[in-house]
């Protein structure tokens, strides 16, 4: 059963055609990465599904409703978070702040600045969130402290706090080391059970190893679909882009 489709979407910057048709679809409980070349398209589809950005033409279905054209709030709403590769957190709240201000966003509409104490059920939601994101030793750490690894932990923490049913990861192991990188990609494992992921990821070690099923986007367009092993045998990826990695 999916949970996301598009249809003949396309995105255009002046007389640039940065998404040209793609038809895509995702899996419900699937990791589904979107690999490609620098100018292929993947960060602008990206910001397509998320709301970000606004299609010129096509439509985008997620669980079966239209949400083509929907201001982002809505559409993270509905189910769909994003931690983008640029980390986007509060630097001055601590760790279990950040995730516990994301949770109340969720929770409350008129209070959201009520005092924690008074909101012991997102606490506790926000401690198992960051245990899910290895930072329970930082849980009273300010944000701005924490190290590269631990913000983009933080981040992908906040996103889950907003409770996504389709999680989009831009980028989640940019300038890790391989240490951090392997940590990164075990805990990315664990918060995908029982969740579908959108991943956008130049390290094509961690999208071979983590993926169910890679998209290749080439010039905004749909190149090759298919499971790891076949798109590492696919002679025309290699040209455009695995060649050399």
């Amino acid at each position: 059963m999916e949970i996301l489709r598009t249809q003949s979407l396309v995105k255009n910057f002046g007389g640039l055609r940065a998404v040209d048709g793609v038809d895509f679809c995702v899996a419900e409980g699937q990791l589904q990465s979107i690999i490609g070349p620098n100018g292929a398209g993947k960060s602008t589809f990206f910001k397509l599904i998320s709301g970000e950005l606004h299609p010129d033409r096509g439509k985008i279905w997620f669980r079966g409703e239209d949400i083509t054209g929907l201001r982002q709030h809505v559409i993270s709403h509905k189910g769909i978070s994003v931690s983008y590769q640029l980390t986007n957190i509060f630097p001055k709240l601590t760790t279990l702040e950040n995730i516990r201000v994301a949770g109340q966003s969720r929770k409350t509409a008129y209070n959201f600045w009520s005092r924690c104490e008074m909101l012991g059920e997102l606490r506790e939601k926000a401690e198992s969130i960051l245990e899910a994101v290895e930072l329970i030793p930082k849980r009273n750490e300010l944000a701005c402290n924490l190290s590269h690894g631990e913000q983009r932990h933080l981040e992908m923490g906040i996103a889950l706090a907003t409770e996504p049913s389709l999680l989009l990861l831009d980028e989640p192991t940019a300038g890790m080391s391989p240490e951090d990188t392997e940590k990164t990609v075990q805990m990315i494992r664990e918060i995908a059970r029982g969740r579908s992921i959108i991943l956008v990821e130049h390290k094509m070690k961690v999208v071979m190893n983590i993926s169910d099923r890679i998209t290749v986007l080439h010039d905004g367009k749909i190149l090759a679909e298919g499971k790891p092993e076949e798109i590492r045998a696919n002679d025309r990826v290699q040209e455009v882009y695995l060649r050399g990695r």
